[in-house]
């Protein structure tokens, strides 16, 4: 199935981020926006100067774009998805260069399933910069230049 970027990112919003309430959807769609911008290391090849589709598709990035994980169907992912209207407009809002100040200049974000959030995520290229929802986001150190 054909999704334009849009559709694809409301998607995977509602999917990454659905019961996080505004707040954690805006903050999910900022760390989105802020790889598509990123000047430096991995996200900054990946997005090639701000290709949001490129960033949202790139391989091994979110559970929601994979159809199998584990050998199993992911029931989860952005094809068997029904973005609401605050989807939409949570992408258009991130889509016209919007981002959330609670997040700053994140790059990564995960639910560690705890109330605690690991000081590095996903090793020491992101450093721990806030808490929103269920999810911990993670800035860039130095090291992240490197990758």
């Amino acid at each position: 199935m054909a999704l334009d970027t849009r559709e694809l990112f409301a998607r995977l919003i509602s999917c990454e981020a659905g019961g996080e309430g505004d707040d954690g959807m805006r903050a999910v769609a900022s760390v989105i926006m802020n790889r598509a911008f990123s000047t430096v290391g991995e996200f900054s090849r990946v997005s090639n100067g701000g290709d949001v589709r490129a960033v949202i598709t790139q391989a091994c990035q979110f559970v929601c774009l994979k159809e199998f994980v584990d050998g199993e169907y992911n029931t989860q992912n952005v094809y068997n998805i029904t973005p609401d209207d605050i989807h939409y407009e949570i992408a258009d809002w991130a889509l016209a260069g919007n981002t959330a100040s609670s997040v700053g200049n994140s790059i990564f974000f995960f639910n560690p399933y705890s109330p605690n959030c690991p000081r590095y995520f996903p090793s020491n290229v992101g450093v721990i910069y806030n808490r929103v929802g269920d999810h911990c986001f993670y800035a860039p150190t130095n090291a992240y230049a490197n990758t």
